[in-house]
């Protein structure tokens, strides 16, 4: 009781452990001034990071399993090269949006362009962070079906090359659900 506890990791705020139950301690803040916040940008930033990381290893992973099916195809049929290429870069786009998420988010704390001042609130930093995760989680997830899908439009192609047109739309359902997530984390 009124035992105060210094958390001095990467937020850097102080806190004051207000009761136990069943060896559980909840947690208020405690006396936070401006100097215990100068690294709650760090938060966002973090956010930041967690988009493009999420988006970047999610397009890697979906490329190459729809690179391998493709190397596969191009390996019996040379020709079908310009229809598969299409379908294994699909998953790639995830990146791209996380990168475009991390970039805003950059630009907004004020990291890119210079206008980092320190003065964030801490729950600022949280919604930064928050705002960064619909991109970074639906990212990852939506690359690794994309590629699995764009490796099954692939076999499609491989066996009936006059459907690539409509071997497109699988993973192009896909790619839908990583466009809400950009919105959403453009928007928030």
């Amino acid at each position: 009781e009124g035992i105060t506890h210094h958390f001095d990791g990467w937020v850097g705020i102080s806190l004051r452990e207000t009761k136990k139950i069943d060896s559980f301690s909840l947690y208020t803040l405690n006396d936070v001034s401006k100097g215990d916040l100068q690294r709650v940008d760090e938060i966002a930033l973090f956010g930041a990071v967690v988009a493009a990381f999420g988006g970047g290893i999610g397009s890697a992973v979906g490329v190459g399993i729809a690179g391998q099916a493709a190397a596969g195809v191009v390996a019996e049929d040379p020709a079908k090269f310009g229809k598969v290429l299409i379908l294994q870069l699909l998953p790639g786009t995830q990146g791209i949006y996380g990168l475009l998420v991390a970039f805003i988010t950059l630009s907004n704390i004020g990291i890119l362009g210079g206008g980092a001042d320190g003065s964030m609130t801490l729950l600022q930093g949280f919604l930064f962070f928050a705002a960064c995760l619909p991109m970074a989680i639906v990212g990852y997830v939506s690359a690794l079906y994309q590629g699995k899908t764009s490796a099954a439009s692939i076999g499609l192609v491989a066996k009936r090359p006059e459907q690539s047109g409509k071997a497109l739309i699988f993973p192009a359902m896909v790619e839908t659900y990583a466009i809400l997530a950009l919105l959403v984390s453009i928007l928030a």
